[in-house]
């Protein structure tokens, strides 16, 4: 049972889900709203596609650097995205996220599931890293991001 091993996170975002799962694809898009609150992220690699790998650093506020791989695992456009992430490929520490857009009126409800390989590295991830406020802060700069390319009417 993998319960004491997740921590997920939902978001409703006023988009439609086109455009909230193009904002997962291109590192246009990611650079903008990628990492919690005060974080900004640096791209040194990045290929979409099913075995491809984004390779990037976030940097956090206090100046600390994380090193950062995320390989897909799956890709089911515009609905689900499934990835291993971890600080470089083959990390015995990575977790894997599988990420669903379902949608919601006229928006997208975007369901962050993430599954650590022992409840020891989840429970780290919530209480030394704050992966639970993190991963909310991140989503709320998505749906402020989206947010803003809706407004202005810009989805290319």
């Amino acid at each position: 049972m993998a319960a004491d091993r997740e921590i997920v996170i939902t978001r409703v975002i006023n988009g439609p889900r086109e455009l909230v799962f193009e904002a997962f694809t291109e590192v246009r898009h990611l650079s903008r709203w990628w990492g919690p609150e005060g974080f900004t992220t640096t791209t040194r690699a990045f290929e979409f596609r099913v075995g491809g790998a984004w390779e990037f650093v976030m940097h956090g506020p206090d100046g600390t650097d994380f090193r950062e791989w995320i390989s897909w695992t799956e890709i089911e456009p515009p609905e689900r995205i499934a990835l291993r992430h971890g600080e470089f490929r083959d990390d015995p520490e990575a977790f894997e996220s599988v990420l669903t857009f379902a949608p919601e009126g006229a928006g997208t409800r975007l369901e962050m599931r993430t599954v650590f390989p022992t409840k020891e590295l989840r429970d780290e991830a919530a209480e030394k890293y704050h992966a639970i406020e993190g991963g909310q802060q991140t989503l709320d700069k998505l749906a402020a991001y989206i947010t803003e390319i809706v407004r202005k009417g810009v989805q290319g």
